[in-house]
């Protein structure tokens, strides 16, 4: 698949969608200022579901994503972000981080529009 022009499936989107708004609440989360980054993230982890059946990371570079995919290190929500709250894509950003927005839900239309 050519990840640079396929979309994740409506399904999958909506899954995941509802997952980060779910986690987010429960963590005491944010999601970014701009929506946009929001977006483009769950998008990559609904895309990395319907590919690799689970939500790894897609801000990270891997030689192997089955191989990570089974590690789990690397599935969201990842080991850094239940440890530490430490979100390298801005998906879950802390109260104290200079880019989290108010907002810790998405609409599946706004996300559907940012394709």
């Amino acid at each position: 698949m050519d990840n640079a022009t396929t979309h994740a499936s409506e399904k999958s989107l909506d899954a995941v969608r509802k997952f980060a708004e779910s986690y987010a609440k429960r963590t005491g989360t944010y999601f970014c200022a701009d929506p946009g980054v929001t977006a483009v993230v769950i998008e990559g982890l609904a895309r990395h579901k319907d590919e690799l059946g689970s939500p790894l990371c897609p801000c990270r570079h891997y030689e192997d994503k089955e191989a990570e995919v089974a590690a789990a290190y690397w599935n969201c929500p990842c080991v850094p972000m239940r440890e530490r709250y430490e979100c390298h894509c801005m998906l879950f950003l802390t109260p104290d981080n200079d880019f989290r927005g108010e907002q810790q839900e998405i609409g599946l239309d706004e996300i559907l529009n940012m394709r």
